[in-house]
């Protein structure tokens, strides 16, 4: 058990604060369920979700085209968004509390160079059923050599660990510019991967993250206090009795797997892990206690939210949904970046 110094519950504003994050989700999912090229109507959809709850029974009205619609094209989509924008900002807040950087991203440590080689070595392959395995691959061995070469060149310091993950992911994207200019057929599709993309037709994608999202995000609540304490410095943190080394190792690596995870059903989506945390924190203030779970609350809405933006902006085309993200997230990295030099 990690000791950590103690942090008071969250306030009633706090836990307002939440249960707004979770209308958010609510209403933006439901707004993004009921909009597309075949638009359904809300009362319908409502009966037909109220029709799956146990010991009701209503007819929704749909038609089994509706109904097909609905429940293998929208819903998987939309529970696909929320699961990807819950851990990269909850993965984003981590990193960040770690390392005490507020440009901290999931990102960080090289998961996404290793998620695009493995997902390029996939393509050029011809194997498109291997793409998510090999991008999970990818990421997770980038971070764990990143790690590696971090501890082994400056010990304990977040900055060498930093330093060991800019220099994996420039390294990696040799690697993978290499492998593309062999395979110059596979760039467009390797090009739609790197944008990013929410695209399913079942539950199968929601189903292969499910897990590997919700025990990122249980470990890293669980560390809530632990962060705040390390937010004051590594040498407070051990005097109020946390083991720094091997907290950071554990949060690292749990958020890694579910960023990893991530990526590699949906691509890289760029600046999630830094919108969210940042908006967060002007919301609600600091501390982890409240920062964590609003973070995984305001994540699944925002990325629902791009996503319906995604497909209906230039509709009935649709923008890949990094675009969307980076669109929102350039201008936010900026004002962050500004902040952060005022303050230092």
């Amino acid at each position: 058990m990690i000791a950590a110094a103690p942090t008071a519950v969250p306030s009633r504003a706090g836990r307002r604060r939440m249960v707004a994050g979770a209308l958010a989700v609510m209403v933006i999912s439901l707004v993004a369920a009921l909009t597309g090229p075949a638009d359904l109507p809300l009362s319908g959809a409502l009966r037909e979700l109220a029709g799956r709850l146990p010991f009701i029974e209503v007819s929704s009205g749909l038609t089994e085209i509706q109904r097909e619609i609905l429940w293998s094209w929208r819903l998987p989509r939309i529970a696909l968004g929320a699961l990807v924008g819950a851990v990269l900002s909850v993965s984003g807040a981590a990193y960040q509390g770690v390392f005490r950087n507020p440009l901290a991203d999931p990102y960080l440590l090289g998961a996404a160079a290793g998620a695009g080689v493995g997902a390029t070595l996939a393509f050029a392959a011809e194997a498109d059923a291997l793409v998510a395995p090999a991008a999970f691959l990818g990421a997770t061995v980038a971070v764990a050599v990143t790690y590696w070469l971090g501890r082994t060149a400056g010990g304990r310091t977040s900055t060498a660990l930093i330093l060991a993950g800019v220099a994996m992911a420039s390294f990696l994207t040799a690697i993978q510019t290499f492998v593309l200019q062999a395979n110059v057929e596979t760039l467009r599709e390797v090009y739609v991967w790197i944008l990013g993309r929410l695209t399913t037709t079942g539950w199968d994608e929601v189903l292969l993250l499910a897990p590997y999202a919700l025990i990122s995000i249980a470990v890293v609540l669980a560390h809530r206090r632990v962060l705040d304490a390390l937010a004051v410095g590594d040498d407070e943190a051990t005097a109020l009795g946390v083991p720094v080394a091997r907290a950071r190792i554990v949060i690292v690596v749990f958020a890694t797997l579910g960023t990893a995870a991530a990526v590699a059903v949906s691509g890289l989506i760029g600046f999630v892990g830094i919108i969210v945390p940042h908006a967060v924190r002007l919301l609600a203030g600091t501390s982890y206690r409240v920062v964590a779970p609003l973070s995984a609350l305001f994540g699944a809405a925002f990325l629902v939210a791009a996503d319906l933006a995604a497909r209906t902006i230039i509709s009935p085309a649709e923008l890949p949904i990094g675009v969307v993200t980076a669109f929102l997230g350039a201008p936010f990295f900026v004002l962050v970046l500004r902040m952060t030099r005022r303050t230092a």
